[in-house]
């Protein structure tokens, strides 16, 4: 016999205050009794906007390495750098553990979470029912290492504020700084949108 859920049950949980309440018979939503914020069983259209975020990252993930992130002003001249001819840098400098670093936050780890909400997606749609708990963990592993995949911003923003103050030369963000930032805050985004209760109603509905 398969577990109960709190969809079975009637049940549904605000997002707002939290609190769990009794959904009308029949209706996929209603307001929350205790704050009035709209509350739904699922959130509405979570495949489809998850999917329009996710396309949108991927689309930018390609100016944010191809367009400079980086652009040095010295007496010496002008430089601009991309993410990966940082790493570069960094690596051939004797820095190698800031080039892994920066290689593994600003590189791997956005293709990594890129990849791994299209797999959910696609085994959402295809009502998979492989490995239900593996997949809500890879879910909650990317939605905490989200946050953390903004490195190269905070470094250049830390990088501009000490070489403005010396006066010997000056340190501004490329573009490739905004798309990689508009890449971050889409993933973040569409990590948000996706709702992971469905990939639980598809094993539900094969156990039933």
């Amino acid at each position: 016999m398969p577990p109960l859920t709190a969809a079975d049950l009637g049940l549904q949980t605000c997002h707002v205050c939290g609190l769990v309440s009794r959904a009308p018979p029949g209706a996929h939503g209603s307001l929350c009794p205790r704050c009035g914020a709209a509350v739904h069983r699922r959130k509405r259209d979570s495949i489809g906007r998850t999917w329009a975020l996710l396309i949108a990252a991927y689309i930018l993930f390609v100016p944010s390495n191809l367009l400079p992130v980086m652009r040095t002003a010295s007496l010496t001249g002008t430089q601009q750098d991309t993410i990966m001819s940082g790493v570069v840098y960094l690596w051939v400098s004797g820095s190698w553990p800031l080039a892994a670093l920066v290689f593994f936050a600003s590189i791997v780890v956005p293709l990594v979470k890129l990849a791994s909400l299209t797999f959910l997606l696609v085994s959402v749609q295809r009502d998979s029912a492989w490995r239900p708990l593996e997949r809500t963990k890879l879910y909650r592993l990317l939605e905490f290492i989200g946050r953390w995949s903004m490195l190269d911003v905070y470094v250049i923003t830390i990088l501009s504020a000490l070489v403005q103050l010396r006066s010997l030369a000056t340190i501004s963000a490329g573009p490739g700084a905004i798309a990689f930032g508009a890449v971050v805050v889409l993933t973040m985004l569409a990590s948000k949108a996706f709702d992971p209760r469905l990939i639980w109603d598809t094993q539900n509905n094969d156990d039933a």
